[in-house]
């Protein structure tokens, strides 16, 4: 975060991310279970040190279901230490649906109502319907219905979803877990699949992390002799879509991307 920010400590860029009074949350990623296929605990926890050090005193950690919450390691309907610990389907959705372009969707009221911001975890894993599930794919996890937007590798949905307003205007962070990444059989855990990346992808931009981390994932597959994800007709394709001129959410040109490795 300090060299993210290009400041004199990790505090300062903390305190540029998030203001005192803020409720903050924490959108993980719990589908796989507890393991290296979901949000790693630890990562959270550090997080949220981070951000109380930084003047937060609320946090709340959320993702669709509470079972997916536990199973990952986390409790939901607990609060410790200023940490809650909520599932979709205990904090419910909103009445009215949120609608642009290809989708319609009840959107979470932890992130409507509960929220002022809101820091983006996913994990870099392979997805075996729509190419890769990282920043963008992770925000299906704030809708009713992401069941419906599967079809055509995610193409618009994905991108759609990511333009209703109550998730373009309140994520303002992605920290993608990287530590152990996998680049076949996702969103399951499939430890045959897996390698240890050990490192962490930070942007603001959403798109640009996505294709970043598609790279990683073709990178790994090419090396183990593996076709592309192009080959196997799931190439991710909505991540060019919300770069277009109608979404606009970020670049994936990779002349654009500037790349800091620490």
């Amino acid at each position: 975060m300090q060299s993210f920010y290009d400041c004199d400590s990790p505090l300062v860029a903390w305190k540029k991310l998030v203001r005192p009074g803020e409720v903050v949350g924490l959108k993980v990623n719990c589908l796989a279970g507890r393991g290296t296929a979901s949000t790693n605990v630890k990562l959270v926890e550090a997080i949220a040190e981070r951000l109380q050090q930084a003047g937060i005193e609320d946090i709340v950690v959320w993702d669709r279901l509470d079972g997916d919450l536990e199973s990952a390691g986390f409790r939901p309907g607990s609060k410790q230490s200023g940490v809650r610990y909520i599932g979709n389907d205990s904090a419910g959705y909103e009445d009215q649906l949120a609608i642009y372009g290809s989708v319609g969707s009840l959107v979470s009221r932890t992130l409507t109502r509960t929220c002022d911001a809101v820091i983006n975890l996913p994990v870099l894993k392979d997805h075996g319907i729509a190419g890769v599930t990282l920043a963008l794919k992770n925000l299906f996890g704030a809708i009713h219905n992401p069941n419906k937007y599967h079809v055509s590798v995610g193409d618009p949905y994905i991108a759609d979803v990511n333009m209703l307003p109550p998730i373009r205007q309140k994520i303002r962070l992605n920290i993608c877990d990287a530590t152990t990444a996998q680049y076949e059989g996702g969103p399951s855990y499939m430890p045959q699949w897996s390698w240890p990346f050990n490192g962490l992808l930070v942007a603001q931009d959403p798109v640009a992390l996505d294709y970043s981390g598609w790279r990683l994932i073709e990178q790994k597959r090419s090396e183990l002799g593996m076709k592309s994800l192009e080959a196997e007709k799931r190439a991710p394709t909505y991540i060019a879509t919300a770069a277009d001129a109608r979404h606009r959410l970020g670049t994936n040109d990779p002349k654009l991307i500037e790349k800091v490795e620490v």
